[in-house]
Order: structure tokens, then C-alpha cells, then sequence
């Protein structure tokens, strides 16, 4: 059971049947390297579900409030109304429907926002409007305000976020990232902020963490930054699902969040 695996593991322990990620992530691993045997599962804790369900409402709130243009209107001393748009009228887009964008568009359309989500293959969520595939990607930023990335981190995914993907939003569109900094090119992202193809952006993950002194990203106007404190395993539960996981195995049964290697996720 790891974050980050020691060196060498299938050599220091030969009889390794499974790895357990300690995280809900599992692109710290080197899949190649992966004999055939021998399986690796992801953490469904529920904590991790409940921490980034808090952390996307209250993001994706700040978006579609404007927090970032009332926090610079602050700083200098600008005490300006802006126009209110009501839930019902955004619509939030969100790349992955796995647990974690399940649960994320459930308590979205709480809310009352109007929710669609992307992903790989077909989904149905009931409420949600469901695209699949490079063929629909098109219609579903095309109605985007609000795009959130929980997509897994895999070499299809790594830098999706970019200039392409940020010209085909909805002018005025803004962006939380609360996957992985590597989905994101940053330079895209910074050239879409400044001619106002994107308004803001509410970012919990960097591809440096944490970044250096003078990125630019520190005191953007228009970019909310936090140090990846979207979810974290939860002692308690975690080991709960670990331990089910573990009397799963032994019993012959599938485990709960065993990865497909060749899909990465």
C-alpha cells in the first residue's frame, strides 16, 4: 500500500499480488513495469468523495459569483456591482464521470445549476447530460460556463487543457482544474485569461508543487489558486475500504476501484 512506490517493487517483493493506491489517483505508477500477476487498485474512500464534492460546490460557486473579480475589485478599493445570473442559467460542464463527477454533478444540480458532463464512454446520470468521445466534445464545451477537469491523468489526457480546448468554450467561460496540473498547459491558459476568451480560473493541482516564487499564477487577478487540499484520505474510512478490499481478494472476489492498466484508469 503507497503513495509513491519504492524502488524496484516487483524485485523487492516477489510475491506481490496487489498494490494499493493510497489516493484516488494512480498515475504515480509506472504501468509498464506492472508484471501480469499482479493488480493495482485506486482508493474509493468516501472521504475523498466528500472533500472534493465540498471542494468543487465551493469552487464552482466562486466561479459563477465572480469571486476572483470581487477579490481584485477589493484590493483596489473598487465597490462595483456586478450582474448577477442565477444557477438555473449556467451551465457546468464536467471532463470525467467517474465516481468523483458523479457525485460532483449530483450535488451541482442540487444547486440548480444545469449540468452536462464528458467522458470516454457513455454515461447515464439522471439529470446530467452525458457526451462521450472526441465526436461530442465539440457540443459539450459549446455550452460550457463553468468546465471542470476530474479527468484521470493518462497520456490521452495529459495537457488537454489548452488553447483548442479553451477557444471552443463560450466566451466569458471559466475553468477549475481539480484533477492534475499536467492537464493543463498554463501558458494556454494565462493567453485565454488576458484576451478574455476565459474570465477566471480556480485551480487546486499545478504540474510544480508547489510552484516557484515568481510564477505568474501567484497573483494573477483572474486565478484562484489553492495547494491541492481539494480531498484527502480519510484515515478511518480509508482503511475501512482497504480492509473490505483485502477480504475481497482473498475471498476470490473483484476488488472495489481495480485499475485496467491499459486504459490507465
Amino acid at each position: 500500500m503507497a503513495w509513491k512506490p519504492p524502488e524496484d517493487p516487483f524485485q523487492r517483493y516477489p510475491n506481490l499480488n496487489v498494490v494499493f493506491s493510497v489516493g484516488a489517483g494512480v498515475d504515480q505508477f509506472n504501468f509498464e513495469s506492472f508484471p501480469d500477476q499482479v493488480r493495482l487498485v485506486r482508493m474509493l474512500d468516501p472521504g475523498i468523495t466528500q472533500g472534493m464534492v465540498e471542494y468543487a460546490t465551493l469552487a464552482v460557486l466562486a466561479l459563477h459569483r465572480d469571486l476572483p473579480r470581487y477579490l481584485a475589485a477589493q484590493h483596489q478599493g473598487d465597490w462595483q456591482a456586478l450582474p448577477w445570473v442565477p444557477a438555473q442559467r449556467r451551465t457546468v460542464g464536467i471532463m470525467g464521470l467517474g465516481n468523483l463527477g458523479q457525485a460532483v454533478a449530483e450535488k451541482l444540480l442540487v444547486m440548480g445549476f444545469k449540468v452536462s458532463g464528458w467522458s470516454r464512454s457513455n454515461r447515464s446520470i439522471s439529470g446530467v447530460r452525458s457526451f462521450a468521445g472526441e465526436q461530442q466534445l465539440d457540443e459539450f464545451l459549446g455550452g460550457a460556463d463553468i468546465l471542470v477537469c476530474l479527468l484521470p491523468l493518462t497520456e490521452s489526457t495529459r495537457g488537454i487543457l489548452n488553447a483548442d480546448i479553451f477557444r471552443r468554450l463560450p466566451r466569458g467561460a471559466s475553468l477549475l482544474n481539480i484533477a492534475r496540473g499536467a492537464h493543463l498547459n498554463e501558458e494556454d491558459l494565462l493567453a485565454a485569461l488576458d484576451d478574455g476568451q476565459l474570465s477566471a480560473a480556480m485551480l487546486d493541482v499545478m504540474d510544480e508543487e508547489p510552484p516557484r516564487s515568481h510564477h505568474p499564477f501567484w497573483q494573477h487577478p483572474r486565478i484562484l489558486l489553492t495547494p491541492h487540499v481539494a480531498a484527502t484520505t480519510q484515515m478511518d474510512s480509508g482503511c475501512d475500504v482497504l480492509l473490505e478490499n483485502i477480504h475481497r481478494h482473498q475471498a476470490g472476489l473483484p476488488m472495489h476501484g481495480e485499475v485496467d492498466l491499459s486504459a490507465g484508469y
